[in-house]
């Protein structure tokens, strides 16, 4: 059966709703792990367990699922939003769990890609076990995009976040920015800084802004790692990025002097080609082999126009309040686009009302075509 046309009950689809829902609570806490959920159904189709990953190294979705399900499981379906893993590492296989559980099907929506745990499927069906595969492709595959990226590209999923008034803005004339959005935005951007592994700032925002960067109003959120982009190490040893809020890693240009930054955790990177800055290729490799795979970048327009130019930008989220200022910097600085031509098309995949402001998320026209 071809994973885009999949048999599957009203049963099913509902179960696998829930499962994606269930995913979706563990976002920014399992890296470098995927997000996934699981649902079992006992023989009757009641929901006799359910599960999700919590964190890595922790059991997967599946066991979670079962351990609730206990007996019940035996001749049921598992429905799971990503193909079951075929592999030992932490832990155990989750296809070999199924297959012990007595489990007499299993859906699954988004086929595994990683070279080391795929397979899962056919262990399955070697055992017996009725497989299906691609329920709700799309919405599955949707929360759990930061880790299918990073596997399929070899890099962490960016999404570059701004604030601005509704001609562009996000600062005034004289500098000056708190608040161009309203309280409802800002709750708002520290979901988004929960759901990521990583946040990114430029020098630039450090110096301007002060940030501290961790999350705040969350409960249970697992802090991400906040990172400045600081070529020529000018992050002062009082910066509140620093404080112990959450872990911090400061990226810094081969011939820095960093003395001043003693007890940081710091890594030197090349400088870019061609352009002002570091090397924005490079200091995603940095960030993925340290097990990012979400990144939230919420730096300036020089940042934000290096990882465009970079081909970096997988999502933007934009903040628009409903005020003119008429002057002062744009959201995005120079992006190698220098004709109308050039531009990067985007194609808006959301918009909402958060109290005042509008919340629009857009992703590049190429991606989208993907």
């Amino acid at each position: 059966m071809r994973q885009e046309d999949p048999v599957a009950t009203t049963t099913e689809t509902d179960a696998m709703r829930r499962a994606i829902a269930l995913s979706a609570r563990a976002l920014g806490a399992t890296a470098p792990n995927p997000v996934v959920g699981c649902v079992i159904l006992d023989t009757a189709g009641g929901i006799a367990g359910e599960g999700w990953h919590h964190t890595a190294g922790g059991p997967h979705a599946e066991v979670h699922a079962l351990r609730a399900a206990g007996p019940a499981a035996r001749g049921g379906t598992a429905v799971v939003t990503l193909e079951p893993c075929n592999h030992t590492g932490r832990t155990g296989p989750c296809a070999q769990a199924l297959i012990e559980a007595g489990v007499a099907r299993v859906v699954h929506a988004v086929a595994d890609p990683s070279p080391a745990a795929a397979g899962g499927a056919a262990t399955l069906r070697a055992a017996g076990v009725d497989v299906e595969s691609g329920l709700l492709a799309a919405e599955a595959e949707a929360v759990n995009i930061a880790w299918l990226t990073s596997v399929r590209r070899g890099r962490p999923y960016v999404r570059w976040k701004y604030a601005a008034t509704l001609d562009g803005r996000i600062a005034a004339a004289d500098g000056t920015s708190r608040w161009i959005t309203s309280e409802h935005s800002r709750a708002d951007v520290h979901r988004l800084r929960a759901e990521a592994d990583a946040v990114v700032v430029g020098s630039g925002t450090l110096r301007a802004d002060d940030p501290q960067l961790a999350v705040r109003g969350i409960p249970g959120a697992v802090q991400p790692l906040r990172v400045v982009v600081d070529s020529r190490a000018r992050t002062a040893p009082g910066a509140r990025v620093l404080d112990d809020a959450a872990p911090t890693l400061v990226a810094v240009g081969k011939d820095a002097d960093t003395s001043h930054l003693t007890g940081v955790d710091t890594v030197r990177l090349p400088a870019a080609d061609g352009r002002p800055g570091l090397d924005v290729a490079a200091l995603l490799a940095e960030l993925h082999a340290r097990g990012v795979r979400s990144v939230l970048l919420e730096g300036g327009p020089t940042l934000a126009g290096a990882f465009v130019a970079a081909g970096a930008v997988d999502t933007v989220v934009g903040y628009l309040a409903p005020a003119l200022l008429g002057a002062g910097p744009g959201a995005l600085g120079p992006a190698g686009i220098s004709t109308i031509a050039q531009a990067l098309r985007l194609d808006v995949t959301d918009v909402a009302r958060l109290g005042p402001d509008l919340r629009v998320t857009a992703v590049p026209a190429a991606l989208q075509e993907k």
